[in-house]
């Protein structure tokens, strides 16, 4: 499975958290995601991800059309509802497409959980079998 991690500054710590948690999960899976969080996210785990460019250079967008194109089976994006910066990545374009192309996607860390476990109890293997090309 490829799963996209996109965060916000604010959930950037939380992201690295996360990761550092269910590392073992993780890297048993293809991981791609935005400059920024990718880098933080790389040093602080020693896991492989693909890293796009930052959210405000367009990351967002690459990951967008990785979802468009079918090639994310898994959005793990931690915005900040409260905060947000103009530079920061719009989720509303990355939420729409994850619903057009049925992408599990999860915007806090409850959520992200959630689908963690399922990831990991074989819950999302109809995504490999819906996309034989992934």
């Amino acid at each position: 499975m490829t799963i996209a991690l996109i965060a916000h500054d604010a959930k950037k710590e939380l992201m690295i958290q996360f990761c550092i948690a269910y590392c073992g999960i993780l890297s048993r899976h293809t991981l791609c995601a935005t400059g920024t969080t990718g880098k933080q996210v790389a040093e602080a785990t020693g896991l492989r991800i693909q890293r796009y460019l930052s959210g405000s250079q367009g990351g967002d967008q690459q990951i967008a059309a990785r979802i468009s194109c079918n090639e994310i089976d898994v959005l793990l994006f931690f915005r900040d509802p409260i905060n947000r910066k103009a530079s920061e990545p719009n989720e509303m374009n990355l939420l729409r497409l994850c619903d057009v192309h049925n992408v599990p996607v999860a915007t806090n860390i409850a959520t992200a959980e959630a689908l963690i476990m399922a990831l990991e109890r074989g819950d999302l293997d109809w995504r490999e079998i819906g996309n034989p090309s992934i």
